[in-house]
């Protein structure tokens, strides 16, 4: 199993994020300072990179070699960006969009069934999403390969985007009256999915183009996120192979 690649001090992850490379997460240590270590703060924040402060242990963990208290892991894809997304020609293409789900096993079972069921790309944020590691890709049985993921600094940048390339953008919330059955999902769209814990913020579901629910009738008003995302998109096919 592929596995992502760690980093080890501050030169250079700087000359790592310089580069471009895919970085999944830095961990800085707490209550370092010096010139060179706030460059390095500095880049992660102007790129909005996912990063931590850690004490000094788990940095020890990672390396016995000296990490100048700074440790990055380079993700095992390439990310793309959204106008790639774009870029590939399909009618009626179909996305994805995972506001603040952060479980990498959630994710890799959502990028598991998003692949079988022909999702065009998965859109993430930089920050709070769950890490493409050796853990998302094993739950994915690989498909996170087969699977064009994108990051963007901020959610809203994405439903933006879509609605700017008539892709309709419906959310996955049960802040609606509106079931799966009576959502139109035959023309491009890409689905929002919020994890189980917050759920979509209101902020971005005044953005969105539409709303719908999966109808529950048991006594749990709540489904896994992975489950519930494979019920939206099992609509999805319905309504696509008819």
């Amino acid at each position: 199993m592929e596995k992502e690649a760690k980093l080890y001090g501050i030169r250079a992850i700087i000359e790592a994020i310089k580069s471009e490379k895919s970085i999944d997460k830095v961990f800085l240590q707490k209550g370092l300072s010096g010139n060179l270590f706030k460059s390095l703060e500095s880049l992660i924040r102007e790129k909005k990179l996912n990063h931590s402060y850690v004490p000094i242990e788990k940095l020890n963990r990672f390396t016995k070699k000296n990490h100048q208290g700074a440790v990055a892991e380079i993700a095992p894809i390439k990310f793309y960006d959204l106008d790639y997304l774009l870029s590939i020609k399909k009618k009626n293409p179909l996305y994805l969009i995972l506001d603040q789900i952060n479980d990498v096993r959630n994710f890799g079972a959502i990028a598991r069934t998003a692949e079988c069921c022909g999702v065009d790309g998965i859109v993430i944020q930089n920050k709070g999403s769950a890490r493409v590691n050796g853990d998302s890709i094993k739950t994915s049985a690989g498909a996170i390969f087969n699977l064009p993921i994108c990051k963007v600094s901020n959610i809203k940048d994405a439903i933006y985007y879509f609605q700017g390339s008539d892709i309709k953008v419906i959310a996955a919330t049960e802040k609606t009256d509106k079931t799966i059955y009576k959502t139109d999902f035959s023309k491009g769209c890409a689905i929002l999915m919020g994890s189980e814990e917050k759920g979509i913020s209101s902020s971005i579901l005044n953005l969105v183009d539409e709303k719908a629910k999966i109808p529950m009738a048991g006594k749990i008003e709540s489904l896994n996120v992975s489950v519930a995302c494979g019920a939206f998109l099992s609509e999805v096919m319905r309504q696509r192979n008819k």
